[in-house]
C-alpha cells in the first residue's frame, strides 16, 4: 500500500522537527489540557471516529517503526461534516486553529484508559479550495494532502473525501518530528 501524501510533506521529516514554533506549541498544549481527560472531550462534542480503532502504521501497510496515531476523537461541527450517504466522508469545516482542534489524538493504556498524545486539524480540499484558499500553513508548514490513491488495495484517505491534514504531537514527544503523521512514541496495544 502506498501512503496518499503529496511529495511536499516530506520536509516534515528532516532534522526530527520542522519549523515548531515553541510558543504556539506551548499554546497548544495549555489550550488542550483539559481534554486529557477523555470524559471532557465527550461532552464537548468529540466521539471516537467510527471504527475506533488505534491507527498504527502497520496496519496501514506502512513499516511499524513509523509508529502509531492513536485513536481519533473527531468533532462533526468543526470538521463540518455532512449528513452520512453513500460514498466518502465530506465536509465544509474551515478550522485551521489548533488549540481548538477537530481532531483529539489518544492512546490506549493497558488498564483501558486513554492518554491524550496530539491534535490534529482536517479540511476537505474541495470546501477549503473553493474558497480561494492557499494550500493551509502551519507557520512554516505545510499540511499534508491526503488522497485515497485509487491504484492500491488500501484507502490512503481512510473513507474521506480528499482533505489537508496536520498532526501536532504537543502532548507526546515524536522522534520522527512535531508534524510527521506516525509517532514512533505512540503504542496501539
Amino acid at each position: 500500500m502506498k501512503y496518499g501524501f503529496i511529495p511536499a510533506t516530506i520536509g516534515i521529516f528532516v532534522g526530527g522537527a520542522a519549523f515548531a514554533d515553541t510558543d504556539q506549541i506551548d499554546a497548544i498544549r495549555a489550550a488542550t489540557a483539559k481534554y486529557a481527560d477523555v470524559n471532557v472531550a465527550l461532552a464537548e462534542g468529540f466521539f471516537p471516529a467510527p471504527p475506533g480503532d488505534c491507527t498504527s502504521a502497520a496496519a496501514e501497510g506502512l513499516p511499524p517503526e513509523m509508529g502509531s496515531m492513536g485513536i481519533h476523537y473527531i468533532h462533526p461541527g468543526l470538521l463540518g461534516l455532512a449528513p452520512p450517504g453513500e460514498g466518502r466522508v465530506n465536509g465544509n469545516g474551515m478550522n485551521t486553529d489548533f488549540t481548538t482542534p477537530s481532531i483529539l489524538l489518544y492512546e490506549p493504556q493497558a488498564d483501558g484508559s486513554l492518554e491524550l498524545v496530539g491534535v490534529e486539524n482536517l479540511i476537505f480540499m474541495t470546501a477549503w479550495d473553493d474558497a480561494g484558499n492557499a494550500p493551509p500553513m502551519f507557520g512554516d508548514q505545510p499540511w499534508d494532502v491526503m488522497a485515497d490513491m485509487g491504484d492500491t488495495d488500501g484507502d490512503e484517505a481512510h473513507g474521506f473525501e480528499p482533505h489537508y491534514d496536520l498532526h501536532v504531537w504537543a502532548q507526546r514527544d515524536n522522534p520522527s518530528g512535531m508534524f510527521a503523521p506516525f509517532n514512533p512514541n505512540v503504542v496501539c496495544g
